[in-house]
């Protein structure tokens, strides 16, 4: 299998939030790896140092394009959860895929929790039988953050969005 990626990031409100999406269709499987590099920022960082439960959403969607009406073909939600414990000075993290929790740890790290709630590898979206071949493509990845209030906020307001095309050719 092999796919032709022709753009991969898209800024939203009008700011850079650096939103890379990599979609790979191989071995049968339509695949997606993105990171939010600018979405841990300082704001982000005080209020998980705080205590507050800081979760990232993600709605990632495999489209196909049309004239009139996009198709959705796949649709996947991923949260990203971590809560910072003062008193053992250990952040709990987890993740949920669809709802259902695909990995949950504590870490001291507080880079690995940056990671943790802005960097996704190969998450799988669809299986490559249902894309026609020569079909042109788009992943569009949107992230949200909770909670939202006056002193927690991404300068693009809490929600930033990237895509990238492919041409599925088998």
């Amino acid at each position: 299998m092999l796919f032709v990626v022709l753009s991969g990031s898209v800024s939203a409100a009008g700011v850079d939030p650096d939103l890379t999406v990599m979609p790979i269709a191989r071995d049968g499987q339509v695949v997606v790896s993105f990171d939010l590099s600018d979405g841990y920022t300082a704001d982000v960082r005080d209020a998980i140092q705080s205590g507050l439960s800081t979760t990232f959403s993600y709605e990632v969607d495999l489209r196909r394009g049309s004239t009139l009406l996009d198709r959705t073909v796949a649709s996947v939600t991923i949260t990203a959860v971590v809560r910072f414990d003062n008193l053992t000075r250990r952040y709990q993290m987890s993740r949920t895929v669809d709802g259902r929790v695909e990995d949950a740890r504590p870490t001291e790290d507080a880079n690995a929790v940056r990671v943790w709630m802005t960097h996704f590898e190969r998450i799988p979206l669809s299986a490559t039988s249902s894309l026609e071949n020569n079909g042109e493509y788009y992943v569009r990845v949107r992230a949200h953050t909770r909670p939202h209030n006056a002193w927690f906020f991404w300068p693009w307001g809490g929600t930033a969005s990237g895509q990238a095309k492919f041409t599925f050719i088998q």
